[in-house]
């Protein structure tokens, strides 16, 4: 079992300073923000976490991040071991243990077990992870200090008894603070470009539809409502988008 001796020594030792003044932990969260700003999709944001979350916290030997699905469910995208997706699918499973408490839980997200083999909060998962290994959990909701349910949460396992201690909770806060900004601006992005995207399509759409209708006019000598009322009865018909029906008609317009 870690000692308090331990985890003082393990907290000195991310303390320290270098020769410029700067402690390993204060330099591992500035390559964290710089490495979460080069970051273009959400899957490198959370890998990028995870990693960093093992780093600067000595007792975590697992980690994992949990998102909640738009059916109120819940994944693990990432993990640093396969031990805590199954963890995690256990919890999801279940439907109680940390991962999943602290999306829902008011306050600061936090959600801390010392001791899974004897954890009154989790009567299921608890005993259950520890026959897999593992002794000791801390669950940061994503955002912290946010409203529940919260979009998922950052899970640190560690395999021994209060290996994850109360020391941990701010190094984890200040990870899941970072995870979730940076989390919720790649979302707002890539929810951006498929915007864009949606319109770019919609945009060809209507030039499709107007080139189609145009051969119809010119070709049967009808007017521009009565064009489009053959297109939108064709695509009917055929149980086909009125879009590709006018793009089949202007890639074969020279056969009509």
């Amino acid at each position: 079992m870690t000692t308090e001796q331990d985890w003082a020594e393990d907290r000195r030792r991310f303390a320290t300073p270098d020769e410029q003044g700067a402690g390993p932990l204060a330099l591992e969260f500035v390559a964290l923000a710089s490495a979460l700003l080069e970051a273009t999709t959400v899957a490198e944001v959370l890998e990028r976490v995870i990693r960093a979350a093992k780093a600067v916290v000595p007792g975590a030997d697992l980690v994992s991040v949990t998102v909640r699905d738009p059916g109120d469910g819940f994944r693990t995208p990432v993990e640093t071991d396969v031990l805590a997706s199954r963890l995690d699918e256990l919890q999801y499973r279940l439907d109680e243990g940390p991962c999943v408490a602290a999306t829902r839980r008011l306050g600061m997200g936090l959600v801390h077990e010392p001791d899974l083999a004897v954890a009154e909060q989790f009567p299921r998962f608890g005993p259950a992870a520890a026959e897999l290994g593992v002794r000791s959990v801390l669950a940061v909701g994503l955002f912290p200090n946010g409203d529940a349910p919260r979009m998922g949460a950052l899970n640190l396992y560690s395999r021994r008894l209060g290996g994850i201690g109360a020391a941990e909770r701010d190094v984890a806060l200040v990870l899941a603070a970072h995870a979730s900004t940076a989390l919720a601006a790649t979302q707002a992005c890539a929810a951006a470009e498929l915007e864009a995207a949606q319109l770019r399509r919609a945009l060809q759409s209507r030039d499709v539809i107007g080139q189609a209708k145009g051969i119809l006019m010119e070709r049967r000598g009808i007017s521009a409502e009565e064009a489009f009322d053959v297109l939108r009865r064709t695509s009917q018909s055929l149980n086909v988008k009125l879009a590709q029906v006018a793009e089949t008609l202007a890639l074969r317009r020279a056969e009509l």
